[in-house]
This record gives C-alpha cells, sequence and structure tokens, in this order.
C-alpha cells in the first residue's frame, strides 16, 4: 500500500516520453491514444495523494516528487498537442506565454524566498488541472481551441496567482496549502483543516 504512491508518479513520468514519441513519430492517428493516457495520468495523479495520505506516507519527498512530475506530464501533453495541431497552438502563443512566464515566476519567486520550488498542490490549482484537460481533450480530440482553450488560460493566470500569493505570505516553506487564505492562517498562527481527497 506503501509504495503504490511512488509507482502511480512512475507510471505518470513513463508516460511523458510515451506521449512525446506518439505525437512526434505517429501524429494524427495517434490521438485517441494520446487521449486514453492523459486521463490514465490524471487518474495517477488523483489517487496518489489520496492513497499516500490514507497510508501515512504523504511526505515532503513524495508530495514534491508529485508536484515536479505533474509538470513533466503536463508539458509533454503540451508539446503532444503542438507536434499534432501546429497551426492551432501557434495562433494561442499569446495565452501559451503567459503562462509558462507565470509558471516560472511561481518557481522563481519561491526559491529566491525558501530556496525550494513550490509545492502548494493548491485548490485552484486543481481546478486549473481539470481546465488543462478539457483543453487538451478539445485541442487533441477535436482539433479545436475555442471555450475550453480561453477558461484554461483565465484559469491558469488566476491559480498562479494564488500560488504567487500563498509563497510571499508564508513565513515559511510548506507543501499542501490550499489557498492564499489558508497561507494567511497558518502565518497567524490559526489552524487549518486537511482532508483525505485535497490536501
Amino acid at each position: 500500500m506503501k509504495a503504490i504512491p511512488y509507482i502511480l508518479i512512475a507510471l505518470r513520468f513513463i508516460l511523458a516520453p510515451v506521449l512525446l514519441s506518439l505525437s512526434y513519430f505517429i501524429g494524427e492517428k495517434s490521438r485517441l491514444i494520446i487521449l486514453v493516457l492523459m486521463y490514465l495520468g490524471l487518474i495517477t495523479d488523483i489517487f496518489d495523494g489520496i492513497i499516500a495520505r490514507k497510508a501515512g506516507v504523504s511526505s515532503e519527498k513524495l508530495r514534491r516528487l508529485d508536484s515536479q512530475t505533474d509538470l513533466i506530464f503536463w508539458l509533454s501533453l503540451g508539446f503532444a498537442a503542438y507536434f499534432i495541431n501546429t497551426d492551432l497552438i501557434e495562433n494561442e502563443w499569446k495565452g501559451i506565454l503567459l503562462l509558462f512566464v507565470m509558471e516560472m515566476l511561481c518557481y522563481i519567486i519561491s526559491w529566491i524566498k525558501f530556496g525550494k520550488e513550490t509545492c502548494t498542490h493548491a485548490f485552484l490549482s486543481k481546478m486549473w488541472g481539470l481546465s488543462l484537460l478539457i483543453a487538451f481533450t478539445y485541442l487533441i480530440g477535436f482539433q479545436q481551441a475555442g471555450w475550453a482553450f480561453s477558461v484554461m488560460v483565465a484559469l491558469g493566470l488566476i491559480s498562479h496567482i494564488d500560488v504567487i500569493l500563498i509563497i510571499l505570505i508564508l513565513p515559511k516553506w510548506q507543501y499542501d496549502v490550499p489557498s492564499s487564505y489558508h497561507a494567511w492562517k497558518i502565518r497567524k498562527g490559526k489552524p487549518t483543516k486537511k482532508t483525505v481527497l485535497f490536501n
């Protein structure tokens, strides 16, 4: 039971080069397989944290590993979408650039303040993850950007602002902080509730 979260994270990590290879070498014919693997990756992402908390192995090491694997997995899907729908992705370069800049800012600010990467697993970040799933489903499955992409960019911007606020508010580095409000409560020494499902 205690090894399952690590196995799920490893599986998601292995999926990244598989997704890249399918999209680059096979191209459009791999759309369905990529979508299936994307949803498989999401399932591993949902359950690794839940199982880790239930098994009592939700440590800093595990959560940091989970966070960095998430980044690699979603980046691989982004490149996969680009290889399959190059023109479509290039037309949305402003939104994509904004998200890259916000992601880098989160890491830079966290490294400057704490000497570690950010690892908040905040609620808004989870919502952004769901919007990424929908946007990539439209991009890869239906060759469309539209409203799904716009919602994904908007939620991405909001969730990154929340993460930056968490980093700035926290007195010391901490993983699994649900929101900037919770970070403020932590700073004030007030108790915060944690749940098995989310943090």
